[in-house]
């Protein structure tokens, strides 16, 4: 076996063990003789793949709903924790996603030419939306920080613009964020 399927084969396991728990994958589970893991994965590819055919306008549903639920479920979890680095990650990510939702508003006529549009954007979504990935910061500050600083700290001087910005990208590190 490959190193590449012996990892997803692992990260699985730790998935069923994970989730081993919870009543309705049980149930799922018992019923199909699948693993919870093939079960959700099988899941994720079927609602992928609905995105991607777009039968009906299905997939510009879907996509808003993967774009809205995943990450208001992480912000429910962020406001639980004691610490301000998921708030700082997921703030950005509703900051990305309000400045795609505005650009998408206004062009929708031209986004409607876009071969496989919502699927493409539902997968940005997830990017930006997984803390993993730090998608939202580097989004934030090669295009919306510099689009937005102009109007929002115009009054503020260079010195203290750098602040903001160190803490702001100190405080989006130490959330496990990778850098692109």
């Amino acid at each position: 076996m490959s190193e590449y399927a012996s990892s997803i084969h692992s990260q699985m396991k730790q998935f069923d063990t994970k989730y081993s728990g919870n009543r309705i994958l049980q149930q799922l589970e018992n019923k199909t003789n699948l693993p919870k893991s093939y079960l959700v994965a099988g899941l994720g590819f079927a609602y992928l793949l609905l995105i991607f055919i777009n039968v009906g306008g299905v997939g510009e549903i879907l996509s808003n709903f993967a774009g809205f639920v995943l990450p208001a479920y992480l912000s429910l979890v962020a406001l639980k924790t004691p610490t301000s680095t998921d708030d700082t990650q997921l703030l950005t990510y509703w900051i990305v996603f309000s400045f795609l939702s505005v650009i998408e508003f206004w062009s929708k006529a031209i986004l409607y030419l876009i071969p496989f549009y919502w699927f493409l954007k539902t997968v940005f979504l997830i990017y930006i939306a997984l803390p993993q990935t730090g998608g939202a910061r580097m989004i934030y500050q090669k295009i919306v920080a510099p689009l937005t600083d102009r109007y929002i700290l115009r009054d503020v001087s260079k010195t203290e613009k750098d602040e903001i910005r160190a803490s702001v990208n100190e405080a989006s590190k130490a959330t496990g964020a990778s850098v692109h």
